[in-house]
């Protein structure tokens, strides 16, 4: 691949790199979160370990291919054809693993949430299997997709190189996971809004006497009990569930306006045949590969983070002198 088509590819590999690398320091901040600071080793922050693990690795797997690609050992070339075939089999486990893992944390924040109490119960108790689901299923797709059809160059990385594959293997069930979250986030902030009405009113609520989806809401996200006097200082006037139900509504949100431009390009290739402009090729890629940083901003840099970050580092500072 010679001349203005090389160019194009160094290009794209350029802007995927920079975007790639943004994503490797997101999933790596997530998971030195978990480790570092102990009050976020909560059970909702194992299943967003998982996340940042596949964020993390997914994003390492292109920053790798990219890397070959601009210092001249071309994916496409013949003699790279098994490193294709294995970053695309990366590439394939990683992408629909982290599908399966935000559907995860979807359904088991609902179930706490709502007070399904029994099921709740089962899934902090068999946690194991949790973390193990994404890894089976993932690894089982990609390695059919290996067999079945088998990876090659799209630019950047290795993958499906049919978008009529990718469509119909990852973007229709990614959308239908994305339906689903935001059903299951809709309902919940619609029951904590309301749960909001029925208390905002009252100044003097105490943490205790909150609902008892708020109180779950803490164990889930590994937060302090919120007194009083915190309700009155950081939600004055209103309740803590008001900021969450608007916050649950930002995760569903993001991973759709991160899918849109991807699928939009699929469809238009696959249906015409005809390549997009190289500036939509790079957003095309870019919003692909930028999981890592999307979930490192809506997981991983909110109060909680920050304040056990905080409290880590003056801990350290206290031993130290």
């Amino acid at each position: 691949m010679d001349g203005p088509a090389s160019e194009v590819e160094r290009k794209l590999c350029i802007a995927v790199l920079v975007v790639s690398t943004l994503s490797v320091l997101g999933g790596a901040w997530m998971i030195s979160s978990f480790i570092v600071v102990p009050s976020l080793r909560t059970f909702r922050h194992q299943l967003i370990l998982g996340l940042g693990i596949s964020d993390f690795m997914m994003a390492l797997n292109v920053v790798l291919s990219t890397s070959m690609n601009l210092a001249g050992r071309h994916i496409w070339a013949e003699e790279q054809h098994a490193f294709c075939s294995f970053n695309g089999f990366m590439n394939q486990m990683f992408v629909i693993q982290t599908d399966y893992w935000i559907l995860i944390i979807a359904v088991c924040t609902y179930l706490i949430l709502m007070d399904h109490t029994s099921a709740a119960s089962w899934i902090q108790e068999y946690r194991i299997l949790l973390w193990c689901l994404p890894w089976l299923l993932s690894t089982l797709w990609a390695t059919l997709g290996l067999l079945l059809v088998g990876y090659g160059n799209i630019g950047a990385w290795c993958w499906f190189t049919s978008d009529r594959t990718r469509l119909l293997v990852n973007f229709t069930p990614r959308w239908i996971i994305i339906l689903i979250i935001l059903a299951l986030y809709t309902r919940l902030c619609i029951f904590l809004y309301r749960s909001h009405q029925s208390i905002s009113s009252d100044y003097e609520t105490s943490a205790g006497a909150l609902p008892t989806e708020l109180q779950q809401w803490q164990v889930l996200d590994g937060q302090a009990e919120i007194s009083s006097d915190h309700c009155h200082s950081v939600y004055p006037g209103s309740s803590p569930l008001k900021n969450i139900s608007r916050r649950m509504m930002i995760y569903p949100t993001v991973y759709a306006l991160i899918w849109v431009v991807p699928t939009a390009v699929r469809i238009y290739h696959g249906a015409t045949g005809r390549h997009v402009p190289l500036a939509l090729r790079i957003v095309d890629n870019s919003c692909i590969i930028s999981h890592g940083l999307a979930d490192a901003i809506i997981y991983g840099f909110n109060e909680r983070v920050r304040n056990g970050w905080m409290e880590r580092c003056s801990w350290r500072k206290t031993v130290q002198v």
